[in-house]
């Protein structure tokens, strides 16, 4: 990865985690590491293994696109994340999701 991406992913990597109101000791328990190793990874460029990014995208629920195309400009992200996270739903969750949306939509106005 390109120095420039890597301080891109390292910036993407910190905000997710803080949109996700977890601190880094927090995340790093979530997906087996230290919590040095998170931070050097947000703030010094420090390049994950596979293992490390694979459970950083899926915990955080970062889009792909996010990481690999990060010159690209990502409108949508806050639709992706949800649609990412649906996948991960049980057929009880997704019940519960769509009666809560379909509640939350009945008085807006088209």
């Amino acid at each position: 990865m390109h120095k420039d991406n890597m301080d891109k992913f390292g910036k993407i990597i910190k905000t997710a985690r803080k949109e996700n109101n977890l601190t880094r000791e927090q995340l790093a328990v979530k997906i087996n590491i230290t919590p040095r190793y998170l931070m050097s990874i947000e703030n010094e460029n420090k390049k994950p293994s596979y293992n490390v990014l694979f459970n950083l995208i899926r915990e955080l629920g970062i889009s792909t696109e996010m990481i690999f195309f990060p010159e690209e400009r990502h409108v949508d992200t806050k639709v992706k994340l949800l649609i990412q996270l649906l996948y991960t739903c049980d057929e009880r969750e997704l019940k519960v999701i769509t009666a809560t949306t379909q509640a939350l939509l009945e008085n807006k106005k088209y």
